[in-house]
């Protein structure tokens, strides 16, 4: 049965893992994400669901333990926060590489480097353009709330078996340490072995008596062979930018400019938005809530409606980018943001709005 409480963001991301039939987590800690893992330790659903629950020895250790993992057909995660997400994404591009389903997820926090445990938006580039490398792509959901990151989990492991691709919450430490109250879902039932075997023929299970072995690998020394591997999953990634654009607005039917923020910020803007409008300027906010694929033909229909368009981010500039290229030059678009950690107020936002684009 569904189950309400008052929640950290990363505890929510704990229970709903439980919940929602995960066979295994493998991390790390790092503030500000810590509490995922410790919450998973004190839950203890070992005893209960069979969930695994490992705290490896390194961020590089956990992601290729997800490897593994995921190899098996089983539906197994990891987490961490900015810079163990740098050590992960070796792991990360060997998983899109080898068609892998797995749920990542990543509680930012201000860098470059050690940077601080503040939170910070700043991650975008290296999740949406691929941190690792080769040609990928990650389903990137972006949470605004201790609700959706609950939610999330469940969606994210859905959209990561649908196209046997890796997925992540991107999502920052003022999320993840923010406390509201969350709808748990009901407890969904893990998988058999036997049910894994006809539901992923992929998957190396270990039963070959009816079939040829499977070998999972993203090497490939025949450079044809390989592009026609990336030519494979490039039309993977067209499929999923097709089918997978998920977005939200907030009084964009009258608006005259057009605020655009994802997770934390986009709550901010939320009030900024009724300063403004308090203030006789007409402004709306789209949330964008999947980062990859990007709802750029969303948000290139606001550019025949508005004034101008403000890309609100914890960050120097990065997602302002991908609106920049939406709109295609028809609009102005500015950037705003703070640095460091420290996190805008809406009157920042407003008197942005007003100094960039009126």
């Amino acid at each position: 049965m569904e189950t309400v409480s008052l929640l950290k963001g990363n505890e929510a991301i704990a229970h709903a893992a439980i919940r929602c039939g995960a066979d295994g987590y493998f991390g790390y800690p790092i503030t500000p994400q810590s509490e995922i893992l410790e919450t998973l330790e004190a839950e203890k659903p070992w005893e209960t669901t069979g969930m695994v629950v490992l705290q490896a020895e390194s961020e590089v250790a956990a992601i290729n333990m997800v490897y593994g993992g995921a190899c098996t057909g089983k539906r197994v995660m990891t987490s961490s926060s900015s810079p163990g997400i740098s050590l992960k994404m070796e792991g990360i591009s060997y998983c899109a590489g080898s068609d892998l389903p797995c749920l990542i997820v990543n509680v930012m926090r201000g860098g470059p480097g050690l940077g601080t445990i503040q939170p910070s938006q700043a991650d975008y580039f290296q999740t949406v353009k691929g941190g690792g490398h080769g040609d990928y792509r990650m389903i990137t959901l972006a949470p605004s709330s201790v609700q959706e990151m609950a939610d999330f989990v469940s969606l994210g492991f859905d959209l990561a078996f649908k196209y046997l691709n890796p997925a992540m919450i991107l999502t920052d430490g003022m999320i993840g340490q923010l406390m509201e109250k969350v709808v748990l879902p009901p407890f969904v039932r893990r998988k058999t072995d036997d049910e894994i075997v006809v539901e992923h023929p992929w998957a190396t299970t270990g039963k070959t008596s009816d079939r040829a072995r499977n070998v999972i690998t993203s090497l490939e020394l025949d450079p044809s062979l390989m592009e026609k591997n990336n030519l494979r999953f490039q039309a993977k990634y067209q499929q999923i930018e097709e089918h997978e654009v998920r977005y939200e607005t907030f009084l964009c039917d009258d608006a005259d400019y057009l605020l655009v923020a994802f997770g934390s910020s986009a709550r901010i803007c939320q009030k900024a938005i009724v300063n403004a409008r308090a203030e006789g300027l007409k402004a709306g906010l789209f949330r964008p809530i999947t980062l990859w694929p990007f709802p750029s033909k969303a948000i290139a229909g606001y550019a025949e409606k508005v004034k101008g368009m403000l890309s609100v981010e914890l960050n120097a500039g990065q997602m302002v980018e991908d609106v920049r290229l939406s709109v295609n030059g028809k609009v102005k678009v500015a950037h705003f943001g703070r640095l460091g950690g420290i996190v805008f107020t809406p009157d920042e936002i407003v008197n942005a709005l007003k100094e960039k684009l009126t």
